[in-house]
């Protein structure tokens, strides 16, 4: 009797206090109360809720979120998830080695709903890597880079010399292709890797490789693929530029999304030094280019006829590279996945053609946009993973950015090629 009495008055209690029978919150895949976070990194962590109307600020449901151990994790931010998905995104940043617990509090209106305390996150000190992987996450490392620095520099200088200010001023006034390149790689193309990684049943790991692929824009042979196949080269650098800048942005909220969808990861390394490496690199020699064209015109006349030589050296020097560098990743490669990866360049040029073609956009603007959609930067994927993943698990989601960056290479060589036989081949015999 005493007992009976005993869980009444518990239970009057949680109703008295507005505390749940149920439990809404859960992280990843509800299965874990501990995660894995690399120490002294920026990331995040996405918490699914199954609270009713959990959409964020507009129901008046909000997510607060505190790490009791400061010195090892901070939270940074919270942000409901996007595209009418349940949950929040939580923003983090950690320091040194250690075990941080996290209080994690849903809120309706101001009244506490729920209230965990059993989350934490285990941050990791840095390992050293395997000699057989030097270079896999560290590009930077790799020798030939080293002798295609000065060809990579060169060759951005020249582009730079292709620069029309007035062209610039003209996508100022009527932005359309810009915009549609950024709804076709951050929109279109996330959700077609995901579709595909649940059409070839590809495991979690791979599955999530393929996304965060598909959600890395403003690969560097874009503008080079444009030259040569006679599409708009300012467009193409603008597109790059700006697709980089809004990565910085977007990428972490679609990986957040699309790793929820999956059920693949917690917590998500997000690269903002690599994004920023990434944008310098490409505008500081592009402004380069465009100070020798205004002050050194003789220069910048023998930069643009070394162009294209330097642009198809690049091409098959990119080619080597990728295969160089992930050989031991893909020694062991999964079929699907290359079925996968083999269709993701494919699908994004021509999409990117179709929807310039549906706002009727010039040849050239037309060209420039399914090149932009189509070329992704697989660097930067493989940045995330390899910083997201331990070693054995981010290798093995490393294959398919190797398989995106092979099969893109190959077949926009194969259209360049394409391109130059069929004017050989077809262009007017006279004026």
């Amino acid at each position: 009797m005493a007992q009976t009495l005993l869980l009444l008055l518990l239970c009057w209690a949680q109703l008295a206090w507005g505390q749940p029978a149920r439990r809404y919150l859960s992280v990843g895949d509800g299965s874990t109360l501990e995660f894995d976070f690399p120490e002294r990194s920026q990331g995040i962590m996405v918490v699914s809720s199954h609270y009713p109307d959990t959409n964020g600020t507009a129901g008046g449901v909000w997510l607060s979120a505190t790490s009791l151990a400061p010195t090892v994790l901070t939270v940074e931010n919270v942000s409901a998830l996007c595209c009418g998905a349940r949950g929040f995104v939580v923003t983090i940043h950690s320091g040194a080695a250690g075990l941080a617990p996290l209080r994690l509090r849903l809120l309706d209106q101001h009244r506490l709903v729920e209230e965990r305390g059993e989350f934490h996150v285990r941050v990791l000190a840095g390992e050293e890597p395997e000699p057989e992987h030097l270079g896999l996450g560290h590009f930077s490392e790799n020798p030939l880079l080293y002798a295609l620095l000065p060809l990579i520099f060169i060759n951005k200088c020249a582009f730079g010399c292709k620069v029309e200010l007035e062209a610039l001023r003209g996508l100022v006034r009527q932005p359309h292709p810009v915009l549609l390149g950024i709804v076709g790689q951050f929109v279109a193309m996330p959700l077609y890797g995901y579709l595909m990684s649940l059409a070839f049943a590809l495991p979690k790991a791979l599955a999530l490789g393929l996304v965060i692929t598909c959600s890395s824009p403003g690969g560097g042979g874009g503008y080079l693929y444009s030259l040569l196949l006679g599409g708009d080269v300012t467009l193409a650098i603008s597109m790059t530029l700006l697709s980089t800048v809004v990565a910085a942005g977007l990428m972490p909220l679609s990986s957040a999304l699309y790793g929820w969808l999956l059920n693949a990861h917690q917590t998500l390394h997000v690269p903002f030094a690599k994004i920023l490496g990434t944008l310098l690199f490409i505008a500081v020699p592009i402004s380069a280019g465009l100070v020798v064209k205004c002050k050194l015109p003789r220069v910048a006349r023998l930069l643009l006829l070394l162009i294209k030589p330097f642009s198809f050296a690049l091409i098959l020097g990119g080619l080597f590279m990728a295969y160089h560098m992930g050989a031991f990743i893909l020694a062991d490669v999964h079929a699907p996945v290359v079925l996968a990866g083999l269709t993701v360049p494919l699908f994004g040029l021509l999409l990117g053609y179709l929807l310039a073609s549906c706002l009727r956009l010039p040849g050239p603007h037309c060209r420039t946009v399914s090149i932009e959609v189509g070329v992704q930067n697989s660097l930067l994927a493989l940045a995330v993973l390899q910083l997201s993943f331990r070693r054995r698990q981010a290798d093995f989601a490393s294959q398919a950015p190797f398989v995106v960056a092979l099969s893109s290479t190959a077949e926009m060589l194969v259209l360049v090629l394409g391109h130059l036989l069929y004017k050989k081949l077809w262009s007017p015999s006279s004026p």
